[in-house]
């Protein structure tokens, strides 16, 4: 098919194959037993690829869930004016990547169907969003802030707030109790309106410091989870930085980053978390998996990251591989289907 007819940035579907790596070399599709969610993929953030086209290639993929973030603070006014604005573009990205699926479909490109998931919606019907003010605004969560957040959560797309948190590291300037208030502050609004939550925890350069993830732990249990749940999203540490989390039942999201050659503690992780509480994520348009590293990363990309988990814990005899992509699946729709 002509790349031309779906405008499919550089990545084209002229030799059949949806993922090409830097050097345009195919790369194929991990098979999946269970339909693939994308748990935070940033839509408003590509230097490349058109955001509906994304939507479509994810659909293409596999992919039957799609969590959005969007920052109050942030993209709303720097990319929209105001959060209707911001909700109307998605739907508008929806609308045009239902559109690119249509005229896919008539030339025989169409989503795999997955055995044992009958009557499943396409991901048109399951693109959702999470809003929340990321720790580099903290300081600017103000009243406006709050409200323009109130506004997005009411939307029918929205299924919880963030990414929220505390970031300790190179690119913030914020003080931490800054970031506390604010994270509290937003905790307060996730159980106010009985949301699941999405975590940004980022720790200093310091390997050994991982003082971010002490506080938020804190926090958490001072504040108690929320009834609707939580989600330490791209995650990208250890079994010991991730035991106090999945003590509190919160959720653990796994990315690109999990299948980078020296991510052996990422990976670890994976596989010693309990099966209750793993999800998928991409965190689009970063961290582009292996092996694609190095492409700009998208929401159809999670299909490889998924795939290093369910390896991974198949190999160190935890679970097999269907039994994760089902996991992987079902926790997803549970806490923000």
């Amino acid at each position: 098919m002509p790349s031309a007819l779906l405008g499919l940035d550089a990545l084209t579907l002229e030799d059949g194959h949806l993922f090409h790596d830097r050097k345009g070399r195919p790369r194929e599709l991990p098979p999946a037993s269970a339909p693939l969610a994308d748990t935070h993929g940033h839509l408003t953030s590509f230097t490349r690829h058109d955001p509906s086209v994304a939507i479509c290639r994810a659909a293409l993929a596999g992919v039957r869930l799609l969590v959005v973030p969007v920052d109050p603070v942030d993209e709303v006014p720097r990319l929209f004016p105001s959060a209707a604005a911001y909700l109307s573009w998605i739907d508008e990205q929806v609308e045009r990547a239902a559109e690119r699926l249509e005229e896919c479909a008539r030339h025989g490109l169409v989503p795999p169907e997955y055995a044992g998931y009958p009557d499943l919606p396409p991901l048109v019907e399951r693109v959702r969003i999470v809003a929340g003010t990321h720790p580099y605004g903290a300081a600017r969560l103000d009243k406006a802030a709050l409200a323009c957040l109130e506004e997005l959560l009411a939307s029918p797309r929205c299924v919880g707030v963030g990414e929220i948190g505390l970031d300790f590291g190179p690119y913030n300037e914020l003080p931490a109790d800054v970031q506390e208030t604010a994270f509290r502050r937003q905790f307060a609004v996730a159980r106010e309106h009985g949301l699941p939550v999405e975590l940004h925890i980022r720790d200093s350069q310091d390997p050994d410091d991982h003082s971010a993830h002490e506080l938020a732990a804190r926090v958490l249990a001072e504040e108690g989870m929320p009834s609707a749940g939580c989600d330490l999203h791209c995650f990208t540490d250890g079994p010991e930085v991730m035991a106090p989390f999945v003590e509190l039942g919160c959720h653990i999201a796994f990315g690109g980053a999990s299948t980078f050659k020296r991510s052996d503690d990422i990976r670890e992780a994976a596989a010693t978390c309990p099966e209750g509480l793993l999800l998928s994520e991409t965190d689009c348009p970063y961290m582009a998996p292996v092996p694609l590293r190095g492409e700009e990363c998208e929401p159809a990309m999670v299909a490889f990251s998924a795939a290093c988990v369910a390896a991974v814990r198949e190999d160190v005899g935890v679970a097999m591989r269907d039994q994760t992509y089902a996991a992987l699946w079902e926790n997803a729709c549970q806490l923000l289907g």
